[in-house]
């Protein structure tokens, strides 16, 4: 990953471009539904330790996802950023039906 990217809309095919296969797609979305949903459970719960495990959720099945079936380095090591909000544009345009 040597070229940087100065908005958004620039990086994410290339966000796109690291998320072919299938399963690693998967993985996120449900890694990303179980952050939402341990989320909600937390505050309703009052259970703020629970909030320590969002990290570990969301990142854990994205990069088993990477390592394991993309083969390739998450994008979240050289944009944190980007990626944080490629990965919740990628959630919902899979829920809402549209491509990628």
């Amino acid at each position: 990953m040597s070229k940087r990217y100065s908005s958004f809309a620039e990086f994410y095919p290339f966000y796109l471009s690291q998320h072919q296969d299938k399963t690693c797609r998967i993985l996120h979305y449900v890694g990303s539904s179980l952050v939402i949903f341990t989320l909600i459970y937390s505050v309703l719960s009052a259970q703020w330790g629970m909030l320590m495990l969002l990290p570990v959720i969301g990142y854990g099945f994205a990069w088993i996802g990477h390592f394991v079936f993309e083969k390739n380095r998450p994008a979240t090591f050289e944009y944190p950023l980007y990626s944080f909000m490629a990965d919740w544009v990628m959630l919902y345009r899979a829920l809402t039906h549209r491509k990628y």
